[in-house]
């Protein structure tokens, strides 16, 4: 029973703050879900873990170019469906066989189960946007179930 720990980042928007690379350590892969804003994030990021990245609205440039805004992974058989903003999703998630629709965009936390498909946005882990938290989140697949947990970072 091998539990795989994934970090989930999104709307770090040029910044990523030494809070957020220590909370990534140990994980082992990162899903970025845009507004990176910056290449530099990600090669920071590739220093913790591979790095699976989408382009966000605010991720401009020939490096962001190269991203796709939809990706489709699969851990231990769930498949994983990241994309910036969730009104850009473009399937039915449970038609599709997908388990985990990871978003941003909105800067807001949330972790929420509908019709079997497990819904994570980890919130804004780049400057901070009105009085909403500093956050990530993490998905851990075992047994081909997964669960994901947001976390606030303390910044100063």
């Amino acid at each position: 029973m091998e539990t795989q720990r994934i970090g989930l980042i999104s709307d770090t928007h040029g910044l990523l703050r030494p809070e957020a690379r220590f909370a990534l350590n140990g994980v082992s892969r990162i899903i970025h879900a845009g507004d990176i804003c910056n290449a530099k994030v990600l090669e920071q990021l590739e220093e913790i873990a591979p790095v699976i990245a989408v382009r966000g609205n605010n991720d401009r440039g020939d490096w962001a170019m190269a991203l796709r805004e939809k990706e489709v992974i699969e851990v231990d058989g769930v498949k994983i469906y990241v994309v910036h903003d969730l009104h850009d999703l473009d399937i039915d998630p449970a038609a599709a066989g997908i388990k985990v629709i990871i978003s941003g965009h909105s800067h807001k936390p949330s972790v929420k189960k509908e019709k079997g498909v497990l819904y994570v946005n980890p919130g804004s882990a780049g400057p901070r946007r009105f009085r909403l938290p500093i956050s990530l989140a993490f998905l851990e697949v075992t047994n081909g179930i997964p669960k994901a947990e947001l976390q606030t970072l303390e910044v100063d």
